[in-house]
């Protein structure tokens, strides 16, 4: 069982849809209606599966820990198509249990910013800060390190809410696969209006789910329940069948079934019919003692997510609204200080000179008669003073020595830094150059690096190509899409008559 870590006194929950907060001191938890900035309290929250993109990307196990982002971003934009004017947040996770001999696979979360300011508005304007913002489908984590579930087999979790309704796979603890499904209940409550073909309030409807579940007291309500419901888990059950194919999935050892307003009756035994699949309701003894209200499960979950280890977390935090630094290293801070200290000084002069003045003359006569002694002295320190400067004249010869050294070693460090630097940007333009030729079906066979003395930076590439028209192509295309960087040139292309193919030299030379 994982530990909590979480050093701050109290933590607190946030659901930005619902506009709900839970706070919680050790295992006391209740609700909060007007939460405040507290520097000792520790803020989380979620964003719900259909206000983020989530995609599996594999690229090379050759690329470097520092450049996987890199990598990943770009690979994102051009699978994905994405809009290249939107700066969006992206964050990954490792995927475990798939294998590729030569690439490493990644879950990648995408979310717009805008959504990330607008749903989380009202919380940063109350408690300026809100320290970890996860995608919902991992906050199911908790479950396993607190051991309420079992931690080995694969699991299926379905969350229904107002304005959203997810289905999440984990596979032996493993986050695996998320989807938003199309029937949250606000859509529900429109399906069932259009089958009833009468008007009932949204909050009635919620209410009939809570108090009677599938078994509505209304006959005529009950069977159009069983229709919608039957419709809900007829598109489930399509997702279930695409994670299968796509990942390979051979056997689903449960079902969890959650929701807002907690459990709804009879859904874990309809699910269980209609999929067959062994479920039940989404209900977990949390350990906590709660003071009022008591805090629906998604909640709960982010409340033992923030006491799990930093270890056991995963690292995927899409918060921008850091808490403010302590006050000694804000900058308002060390003014603060500097101006106190400044004070300080200022009034602790006079006062010690006005004392000082007080005493002179309490010892004036003895002072008077002390005048010769006091002299010999005086001359006695001024040659001491003289021999001191001399010493310091020397000392400034050899300071200055010292540093015209380090200034000499200085920019020798600079210089090898530089070259570090440079390293890993040359492999990043070679492996954004060999994608381009494996687009063409283009072989590398070697390729070089120039830098001349006028800061002329070329790299030359020798290509063999099946025909002719490859190398011609990816000519046009290069030049095409990366002509504001470099300029492209081929000088001639050559067949080989002995290896029946065509060999060329390519020279980009960056602008």
């Amino acid at each position: 069982m994982s530990k909590s870590t979480n050093p701050f006194s109290t933590i607190l929950s946030i659901n930005p849809y619902q506009k709900t907060y839970y706070v919680s001191t050790g295992t006391q938890i209740g609700a909060e209606k007007k939460p405040i900035y507290q520097k000792n309290q520790y803020v989380i929250s979620f964003i719900n599966t259909r206000n983020f993109i989530t995609a599996m990307i594999g690229i090379s196990k050759n690329i470097a820990e520092e450049d996987i982002y890199d990598a990943l971003e770009n690979k994102v934009y051009d699978e994905l198509a994405l809009d290249l004017a939107v700066e969006y947040k992206i964050k990954y996770i490792p995927a475990h249990g798939i294998t590729d001999g030569n690439d490493q696979f990644f879950h990648v979360f995408i979310v717009d910013p805008l959504t990330l300011e607008e749903e989380f508005k009202e919380a940063v304007g109350a408690l300026k800060y809100i320290d970890l913002i996860v995608p919902l489908p991992l906050l199911y984590t908790p479950l396993y390190h607190q051991q309420l579930i079992d931690d080995s087999g694969l699991h299926v979790f379905i969350y229904f809410q107002e304005n959203d309704a997810s289905l999440t796979i984990f596979d032996h603890q493993n986050f695996v696969y998320t989807k938003s499904l199309k029937y949250s209940f606000k859509q529900m409550h429109e399906r069932f209006i259009e089958l009833l073909g009468e008007q009932i309030p949204y909050n009635q409807f919620l209410t009939m789910l809570q108090e009677y579940g599938l078994g509505a007291v209304d006959s005529e309500h009950q069977k159009y329940l069983i229709k919608l419901f039957g419709e809900l888990f007829l598109h489930i059950n399509d997702v279930l069948t695409y994670a299968k194919r796509a990942f390979e999935i051979t056997q689903i050892d449960h079902l969890y079934i959650g929701s807002l307003i907690g459990s709804i009756a009879g859904l874990d035994e309809y699910a269980q019919t209609y999929l067959g699949l062994r479920s039940s309701l989404f209900e977990f003894e949390y350990g906590f003692s709660v003071s009022n209200t008591g805090p629906d499960q998604i909640h709960a979950l982010m409340q033992l997510y923030a006491k799990l280890d930093p270890s056991a977390q995963y690292d995927c935090n899409f918060s921008e609204y850091h808490r403010p630094p302590p006050f000694v290293k804000r900058e308002s801070g060390k003014l603060i200080m500097l101006s106190a200290a400044s004070l300080v000084g200022a009034m602790l002069y006079p006062t010690i000179y006005w004392t000082m003045d007080y005493a002179e003359k309490l010892h004036l006569n003895l002072l008077n008669t002390q005048y010769r002694e006091l002299h010999n002295q005086k001359i006695e320190r001024e040659a001491i003073i003289n021999i001191k400067l001399s010493e310091q004249k020397r000392y400034e010869t050899l300071y200055n020595e010292e540093h015209q050294a380090f200034l000499k070693t200085k920019q020798t460090l600079t210089s090898i830094h530089e070259v570090k630097v440079n390293y890993p940007m040359k492999a990043k333009l070679l492996s954004y150059f060999t994608n381009d030729f494996n687009r063409f079906d283009i072989l590398l066979q070697s390729v070089s690096y120039t830098e001349t003395e006028g800061k002329t930076k070329a790299f030359s590439f020798h290509l063999i190509a099946k025909n002719d028209k490859q190398l011609t192509d990816l000519l046009k295309y290069l030049t095409a899409t990366h002509a504001q960087k470099y300029m492209f040139s081929m000088d001639k292309i050559s067949f080989i008559e002995e290896e029946k193919h065509y060999n060329s030299e390519l020279k980009a030379v960056l602008r």
